[in-house]
Order: C-alpha cells, then structure tokens, then sequence
C-alpha cells in the first residue's frame, strides 16, 4: 500500500496513491480548510506563525530558552503542551478536519525534547499533578490531548513518532509513551527521511526496531523531493517490508514514477507458461 503527503488538493486522488494525506496545517502555522477524501494531517504544537505572535507561549526549558529556530536542534518553533487557549484551538482544527474526511493525522505531537518544559505554566500544573516525576507527568499530558483529540476522530487516528524505537526514548524526549498512546491511535507513522537514500541499512535498522516497539501498525513515510528514482524504489523495498504502507512526502510526481516503475518492472518481470 502506498500514500502520499501533500500540499497539493488534487494530489490526494491521483490513483496511484491508495491514501492521501493532506497538510491542512503545518508548521509554519499555515492553515487551510480541510479536503474531502484526504486524511487532512495537522502540526499540532509545531507552530512558527503562533510563537512569533506570542512568545509567551512558547515552550521553554529551565534556564528560559526558548524552543525556537533560533536555538540548535529545532527546525521550528514550538508550542507549550499545555498552553490551553491553543491546545483548544487544535483540538477545533481536528474536529473541522474529522467533519471533512473520517481519518484524521496529528504530526507534531508532543514537547520539543528532553528538558522541556519548564515554563511557570508547566511548573505549576506539575506541582498540582499527582505526579512525583515530571517525566511520567510530561507523558500523561500528552496522553490527555491525544485521547481528546481521538474524541474527535470517528475514523482512524494517525499520529507521527520520531524515528527513535530504542526503548524509554520517546518518552524522554516528547513525552510520548506508544503503549499508552496505542489505546487511541489507530497507526503510528515514522517518517524515515534522507535526501538521496544513498545507502538503505540504517532503513531497516530502525524499521525493524519499530517492529519489536510497537504492537499497533505504523507505515514508514519517505522523503520524495529530488531523490533519484532508482535510490527511491530501493528504499521502497526496504521500507515496505516492515511498514503497514510506504508514504512519500512533499513530491507527489517524483512519488508517482517511482512507483510506475516498480509496476513496470514487475509487470516485465512476469512469466507465463
């Protein structure tokens, strides 16, 4: 099974994708109305346009530093978890969604990464929590919102984890728990991306150790942007051994001809008596 991730609304219904995610918003804070047929995919506290209206809201950790492009390691600006007002306003996002289109993706979930958050805000809901660890307490924050937001879903829920299977990791850094959050999620997503896939072993290396994590079905989303067909379809292979469905992100006509000619190759590959 293969999917694409776009951009593009008429993307979504090319017939050589068997399912079409939608980024209705990501992390630039951009936002569009959700399309009908699509599994309208949503950043949820990756938020460029929202950190720059309000600093206040931003994810910090305890020296005060904020999770923001401007800082190594981060890509975007982040949100805090339990900033309510915008909490509220992407759980609105996905009940929008969900009107549009049963399936619903969340992206983006969770804290930026180890050490955050320790806002006032956080502190304090911390203190209150009948939670002696702040990691336990980080991970049931994010439970809350997922399980919300499933709330919302009467499809299936997607959810994107961070391409890290090893043990206690995704907890550490994003508070997210798969075996909790596996009673709301439907299928997990793990986006493997590289820019010329080159080399495929590290590919089925953390594949194969997000087998032996996670009981629920997750597909493997890959980079398609300017990636050689040849190397794209290698990857391919690798990942769709191990993954529920292949996606291909952000080129959906580079996404298209590899798979035309893994179908050409294997209809050429055919023999009859």
């Amino acid at each position: 099974m293969y999917g694409v991730i776009t951009r593009n609304e008429q993307e979504v219904s090319w017939p050589e994708f068997d399912r079409g995610f939608y980024e209705m918003k990501d992390v630039t804070g951009r936002a569009t109305e959700p399309v009908d047929g699509a599994v309208n995919m949503i950043s949820a506290f990756g938020d460029n346009a929202a950190a720059e209206g309000d600093p206040s809201i931003v994810a910090r950790d305890a020296d005060g530093t904020p999770a923001t492009r401007e800082q190594p390691y981060f890509d975007w600006d982040y949100i805090c978890p339990t900033y309510e007002p915008y909490r509220e306003g992407v759980l609105e996002m996905v009940e929008t969604a969900a009107e549009a289109h049963e399936d619903v993706r969340l992206d983006d979930v969770g804290f930026p990464r180890e050490g955050y958050c320790r806002c006032d805000r956080c502190e304090a809901a911390f203190a209150d929590s009948p939670h002696d660890d702040r990691g336990a307490w980080r991970e049931a924050v994010i439970e809350d919102f997922v399980a919300e937001a499933r709330e919302l879903v009467p499809g299936d829920l997607y959810l994107t984890l961070y391409p890290n299977p090893y043990p206690g990791h995704l907890e550490s850094r994003s508070g997210l728990d798969p075996n909790a959050l596996a009673t709301y999620v439907d299928e997990f997503v793990v986006p493997l991306y590289d820019t010329a896939y080159g080399t495929t072993y590290w590919l089925e290396t953390i594949a194969t150790g997000f087998v032996d994590r996670l009981e629920t079905p997750f597909s493997i989303e890959l980079y398609a942007v300017n990636v050689d067909v040849d190397d794209l379809i290698h990857a391919t292979e690798v990942a769709e051994e191990y993954g529920e469905a292949v996606l291909y992100g952000y080129d959906a006509s580079n996404a298209r001809a590899t798979l035309r000619r893994m179908r050409a190759d294997e209809r050429e590959g055919e023999s009859h008596p």
